[in-house]
């Protein structure tokens, strides 16, 4: 053997350039081109989905936004004595006795004179057809008014009518001259009045507070239909969940992860929350028909059957999130507990659970949004076909009469008819997801307020 060097190389071959930290090889060059086209990659799909977001958010501000306005008619309306109390009595039974086609008269009298007022043309000669223009719905509204104010009877009251499904389509660009060619509810004699009145003031659009607080409306009259029943439905079915998954769901997660043997039967039930976790919603809208309807005979429709169904189909992710948040406090915890002298309880609960509380209450919350939005289970349990029309009595009835959800209400206003229902459908979406907002946003304060470092 010898110590000299070759002139050549190791093995005869040209010798290698002289390395250096400060110059890159060719491999390095690679590398650092590969792991830029990585972030390149990264940061693209961000902004795609960045731009995907922005589009659905404004699409969804653009259809929904005027659900939330709506068109008035502000008319003098004589409470005429002769045909709301002929006896002069004032006797509520028998004015409850007039009916609303007693009232019609009286809007087309208004509407008449109205026209009149500010020298427009009338181009009808019926009332009924001059009454098109406004809701079916205010007739009813002017009946409310004077049952509630018999003293006004005899008297010019003034009254802001909701104006007809066709006229605030009009007025919001919805609804075309051209369109009313095969329309059988307006004409453009109408829309000639309502331009007129518009330019009067006695056309006026405004906030439609009623949308978020009022009820649903039959087909026939969607310029009155509201959200706000459905909206109670969905908070009682959200009470349902929470009481019944959060406790069964923390109970579950804390026994299977601290106390249950490790053996098959566990393993086979953890396997199946996962698969649990993944089944569609659908399949628990038929089992809570099965169970709860037709076996339990709970009555339909009612947002304790919903607040089961959807207890079903949560209490996978609050077990699930529950285990990991139970799992993340580090084994250090439970052995200093039991080192002092704890049980085996009192190391879980006064020592683990407090510190994996942020967990679960994020994991819970986040449930609840998705069971919030979930349309499917209701299908079956029938809160869709059902029209929530009026407020439940008590609490009680909150829980047991029939009711409707906030997706189940858009889902129905979706596929009538009306294109006003559409725009309510669009409206609803935004209240949705302001709810949902709301709780994602819940969870995360939640979560940073029981936070704890270790």
């Amino acid at each position: 053997m010898t110590d000299a060097a070759f002139p050549n190389g190791a093995n005869g071959s040209a010798p290698r350039a002289p390395s250096s930290l400060l110059t890159q090889d060719a491999r390095t060059k690679k590398r650092n081109a590969a792991e830029a086209r990585f972030r390149a990659g990264g940061i693209m799909a961000i902004a795609v989905g960045l731009i995907f977001l922005v589009v659905l958010i404004s699409s969804i501000i653009l259809k929904g936004v005027g659900a939330f306005q709506q068109s008035f008619i502000t008319l003098n309306v004589e409470l005429q004595e002769a045909k709301l109390d002929k006896s002069g009595s004032r006797d509520i039974e028998a004015i409850k006795k007039v009916t609303t086609f007693g009232y019609n008269p009286l809007i087309d009298d208004a509407l008449a004179r109205a026209i009149a007022e500010i020298g427009a043309d009338n181009p009808f000669s019926k009332g009924k057809d001059l009454r098109k223009m406004i809701s079916s719905g205010a007739a009813a509204d002017i009946r409310d008014h004077v049952i509630a104010n018999p003293d006004q009877i005899g008297e010019t009251v003034t009254f802001k009518l909701l104006a007809s499904s066709r006229v605030d389509g009009y007025l919001k660009g919805r609804v075309t001259r051209e369109s009313l060619a095969r329309d059988k509810n307006l004409t453009p004699e109408h829309l000639d009045v309502i331009d007129a009145l518009t330019d009067a003031g006695v056309v006026t659009k405004s906030f439609n507070l009623d949308f978020i607080t009022g009820a649903d409306a039959s087909e026939s009259r969607p310029e009155q239909a509201g959200i706000g029943v459905s909206m109670l439905g969905s908070f009682y079915m959200m009470l349902v969940v929470l009481a019944c998954a959060l406790p069964i769901g923390v109970a579950a997660s804390i026994y299977l992860e601290e106390f249950a043997p490790q053996n098959g039967f566990t393993d086979l039930i953890e396997v199946n929350i996962s698969n649990l976790a993944a089944v569609p919603s659908i399949v628990f809208g038929i089992l809570g028909l099965a169970v709860f309807i037709q076996f339990a005979h709970l009555p339909q429709s009612a947002p304790l059957v919903g607040g089961l169904v959807l207890t079903l189909m949560t209490l996978p992710t609050i077990i699930i999130s529950t285990r990991a948040s139970l799992k993340s406090v580090p084994p250090s915890i439970r052995e200093a507990a039991l080192g002092v002298g704890a049980s085996k309880m009192q190391t879980v609960f006064h020592h683990v659970l407090p510190l994996a509380m942020p967990g679960i209450l994020t994991g819970t919350i986040i449930g609840l949004a998705q069971a919030l939005g979930e349309t499917a289970p209701l299908l079956l349990i029938g809160m869709v076909g059902y029209i929530a029309s009026n407020y439940p009595d008590g609490l009680i009835e909150g829980f047991m009469a029939p009711n409707s959800a906030m997706p189940a209400q858009i889902y129905e206003w979706a596929k009538r008819a009306d294109p006003a229902y559409y725009e309510r459908a669009w409206g609803g979406i935004i209240i949705l997801l302001l709810f949902l907002m709301s709780m994602n946003i819940l969870a995360i304060i939640l979560r940073r307020r029981f936070e704890r470092r270790w």
